[in-house]
């Protein structure tokens, strides 16, 4: 069968706000095919499928609401994941 999945990430080096970065991945079968990046700002394409689904979505209302994702997501859940990794060091 095929597989279908969506990884959404925070990443960071550092307790500042500012220098996190949120992403979120498309995959079809083990290959990324489009991914929105906070620190770019709008989708970008890596397939032909990737390219034609960025464009849409770049002109639409999903890339305002990928955009409030850092904040919703990686903002209140930065405690959690600074101290998770504190403890295992």
């Amino acid at each position: 069968g095929f597989r279908y999945y969506v990884v959404g990430s925070c990443e960071f080096n550092s307790s500042k706000l500012n220098d996190i970065e949120f992403t979120l991945s498309y995959y079809y079968n083990k290959l990324e095919y489009v991914r929105f990046s906070s620190s770019v700002g709008k989708y970008v394409g890596y397939t032909e499928h990737g390219i034609k689904n960025a464009e849409r979505w770049n002109n639409g209302p999903e890339v305002i609401t990928s955009r409030g994702e850092k904040e919703r997501y990686c903002f209140r859940n930065v405690g959690v994941f600074t101290e998770s990794a504190l403890t295992k060091s």
